[in-house]
């Protein structure tokens, strides 16, 4: 079972912007970040709601980008739903 995302700071004060984990990323001697491929990031960002937590999120990932790289626009549907007041399957 994975982790959740923390919700905020160490004080409790939620954050102002996204945070980007990452895993299976290296630093060139220029600064540039390479990945060794698969799943290197995870983004996670707060909002009122799920689904504003998840927008947020997301419009994180659409400022990411490199060749080759793919973004999974799945998570966090079911719990959208269930916000929602909608049954998953």
């Amino acid at each position: 079972m994975q982790a959740p995302c923390p919700s905020g700071q160490a004080d409790g004060t939620p954050w102002s912007f996204p945070r980007i984990f990452h895993a299976g990323t290296t630093k060139d001697r220029s600064g540039h970040w390479h990945t060794a491929g698969g799943r290197v990031l995870g983004v996670c960002a707060t909002g009122e709601r799920i689904a504003d937590a998840t927008a947020r999120a997301y419009a994180a990932v659409d400022r990411i980008h490199w060749n080759g790289m793919h973004c999974r626009r799945d998570i966090a549907w079911r719990a959208i739903e269930r916000e929602q007041g909608r049954k998953t399957a």
